[in-house]
């Protein structure tokens, strides 16, 4: 697929296709006996080698043969962090099919619009969500058989699904031979679909080559870190960007993978933090909210839980300074999206930083930091012109590299890039020695007077309030201003706090036209399909809010 020149001189290495089947032969070969435990959502805890899941893999990839899957074919999965729902992430891609993962969370409407947009041919669930499968399985006229991932005993007696089949018995009824083939590396590998926070989602194809230099880039110091001495416990969902690419890092490392299954409450995640003794666990602010809440209630502490990665959405410097300083647990902030695969920065310190004072380390880590190889970015203005690096300035976020996305699948929204760079949506300043800083997606930027305030500073600076437990802000209409921010915040349980004291918190923090100029407060902020506050659905709710008037 290359169109460079050739040099007249070429090197003298060997070739091999960058295949994720060589990730699962990999641990196989030289981590075998290293452990994967699942929290099943049977609700008992599972645990196998690597070489177990290698073979069941296997097995599973005879059975797609069975069932006339042909490489290319999309073939779906409906499913929680577990050891069925990895094997399919070997069997189907490295098969040469194209491995789909659904979002439970979503509408059963845009489920099944997502299985009809990629033509899935077949969808493999777990047991939970038979009832979810149920409402959409006959609106999906492409899909020729549901699995149910379960043994035969726990197979209904009668179901509105058709074409039902039990995981076990088809894993079961072939062989573990099976040689994976070789195929082009830039063949496609799995496909994500956006969010859809507005319009319908969008798919994203991810390659073979793109998968597996992703997961070099996860694995690298100053990416997730993670090696063979690693206790690793994904915490963000399978379904979700393929939780982050860790199911591929960490068989390529050896580090002993630990599924937490269906259960994500603060309880539920620490128990098995300890049980299993994670060094290393990855998510979402909303999942670690529930978790230091829990720890905090029962004055609890971390006997192994050494490090965090926390992306999917801006992370409070209130919940960074709490793992950090309270916990001992050093956080890398991290950024990307569906279209990046998801790695785009992770933010580490780099020597000259180790000398600051705690104060200036702490703003460093702050921000969603820098790229790894593989990726670059840049900032533009709204003239297209590339904006400088000095932490100040704000412009359009676009990247370009090896897994970020050059389109959407069957070409959905036309051209994705621009000038080659692929167009975020966010909005960011870059600091000289290219320290990356979301201060808002582009959408959410409250506009008052012709000037820009980003709504996650204001976010944060609530967050640090000792009452507050979530804070959302937003611009609403100002007959003079254009839009000025409101302020919507949860209080913390049992905690009391007002407007005024509120808006008096914001006092010498920021330049004092930012302040917002009057807080609602509500019971729960509304949360999407990925764990994201729905800022659209918090705009709708008070388009005709009446800020104060002196």
């Amino acid at each position: 697929m290359s169109h460079y020149p050739k040099s007249p001189v070429m090197g003298q290495m060997m070739s091999q296709p960058l295949l994720i089947s060589s990730i699962i032969q990999h641990a196989d070969r030289y981590f075998g006996a290293n452990e994967i435990v699942s929290r099943r959502v049977e609700g008992d805890i599972h645990r196998y080698t690597y070489r177990d899941c290698h073979r069941r893999a296997r097995r599973m990839a005879n059975a797609l043969g069975g069932l006339g899957v042909k490489m290319g074919d999309r073939v779906a999965t409906l499913a929680w962090n577990g050891y069925r729902h990895l094997e399919l992430y070997y069997a189907i891609s490295g098969f040469g099919a194209v491995m789909h993962t659904l979002n439970p969370r979503l509408h059963p409407d845009q489920i099944a619009y997502i299985a009809n947009h990629a033509e899935d041919q077949y969808l493999f669930f777990d047991t939970t969500f038979l009832p979810l499968v149920e409402t959409f399985a006959a609106h999906c006229p492409t899909v020729k058989g549901f699995v149910m991932m379960c043994d035969r005993e726990r197979m209904p007696a009668a179901s509105k699904v058709p074409n039902l089949l039990c995981y076990e018995d088809l894993i079961g009824a072939h062989s573990d031979q099976y040689a994976w083939p070789l195929f082009d590396e830039h063949s496609a590998s799995s496909l994500c679909y956006t969010s859809g926070t507005t319009g319908n989602p969008k798919g994203v194809l991810y390659s073979h080559r793109s998968t597996v230099l992703h997961s070099y880039g996860l694995t690298i110091p100053d990416g997730l870190n993670v090696s063979a001495r690693d206790v690793v416990m994904p915490v963000v969902p399978m379904f979700h960007v393929n939780a982050w690419g860790l199911p591929y890092a960490l068989p390529l490392t050896g580090a002993k993978m630990v599924l937490p299954g269906a259960a994500l409450d603060g309880k539920s995640v620490y128990e098995l933090l300890e049980q299993e003794g994670v060094t290393f666990s990855a998510g979402v602010p909303t999942v670690w909210l529930g978790l230091l809440t829990y720890v905090g209630e029962n004055n609890l502490g971390f006997s192994t839980f050494k490090r965090t990665s926390i992306g999917g959405a801006a992370c409070p410097p209130a919940m960074l300074q709490t793992f950090r300083h309270r916990y001992g647990v050093e956080v890398t902030h991290g950024w990307g999206m569906t279209e990046t695969s998801p790695l785009g920065t992770t933010c580490t310190l780099q020597r000259h930083h180790l000398d600051l004072p705690e104060e200036e380390q702490q703003a460093m880590l702050e921000k969603q930091g820098s790229v790894v190889f593989g990726v670059d970015m840049k900032i533009v203005g709204d003239d297209g012109g590339e904006a400088p690096w000095d932490g100040k300035t704000r412009g359009d976020l676009l990247v370009k590299g090896h897994w970020i996305a050059s389109g959407y699948f069957k070409n959905e929204g036309g051209d994705a890039l621009v000038d080659g760079w692929f167009p975020t949506g966010d909005v960011a300043t870059i600091s000289p020695d290219g320290y990356m800083q979301i201060t808002d997606r582009s959408k959410d930027v409250i506009k008052s007077g012709g000037e820009w305030i980003g709504s996650i500073d204001l976010e944060n600076i609530a967050m640090a309030h000792p009452a507050v437990q979530q804070a959302a802000c937003i611009g609403v209409f100002h007959p003079k201003w254009d839009e000025r921010p409101l302020l919507v915040v949860v209080r913390k349980p049992g905690a009391q706090v007002g407007r005024e004291e509120l808006i008096k918190f914001y006092e010498g923090k920021i330049a004092k036209w930012w302040t917002p100029d009057d807080v609602a407060f509500v019971e729960a902020l509304p949360i999407g399909a990925t764990g994201k506050v729905l800022k659209n659905r918090i705009r709708e709710q008070f388009k005709g809010h009446a800020l104060p008037t002196a």
